[in-house]
């Protein structure tokens, strides 16, 4: 669907560049609802099933939960309500630092590596029905327009 149609938009855009701002913004919407209805069956959301991505890659090592605030993608989540959520669910275990008591690792459990062993397989699936018209050069040229956007960052 275009841009234009999905937000009900009837002026033209300024510019294409602000036309491409929008449309990030609206597909980044777009993909946060989709994978939030995604973890839906799984009781968890968007910012959970990146958490446990993150510690699934160091598991059966911990990690502080400084770390784990550094590599998420969503830099204004709440890292330590979140991982309270995990905790409650037993996903996820919490330990302070004998050495520094300020310092606190976080460890996926048992049942945290089911969880997102089974998110990671029904995420990979539903995304493969999703893009199934996107093929791998389409995502290589996206890739590298949207890295371009961001060295504008430094």
């Amino acid at each position: 669907m275009k841009l234009e149609q999905a937000i009900h938009q009837e002026k033209k855009f300024k510019n294409e560049q602000l036309k491409a701002v929008v449309n990030i913004l609206y597909s980044a919407s777009w993909l946060s609802n989709f994978i939030n209805e995604t973890m839906k069956p799984l009781k968890i959301s968007m910012q959970q099933y990146n958490m446990l991505r993150i510690l699934n890659g160091q598991y059966p090592n911990s990690m502080s939960v400084k770390l784990l605030t550094e590599r998420m993608i969503d830099k204004m989540s709440n890292t330590s309500r979140l991982i309270d959520k995990l905790v409650e669910k037993g996903l996820v275990d919490r330990k302070s630092c004998p050495a520094d008591r300020r310092k606190v690792d976080v460890t996926l459990t048992e049942s945290g590596v089911e969880c997102v062993t089974t998110a990671v397989e029904l995420m990979d699936r539903k995304l493969e029905k999703k893009m199934k018209y996107f093929d791998k050069s389409d995502a290589q040229k996206l890739n590298k327009l949207l890295e371009k956007i961001r060295k504008s960052e430094k």
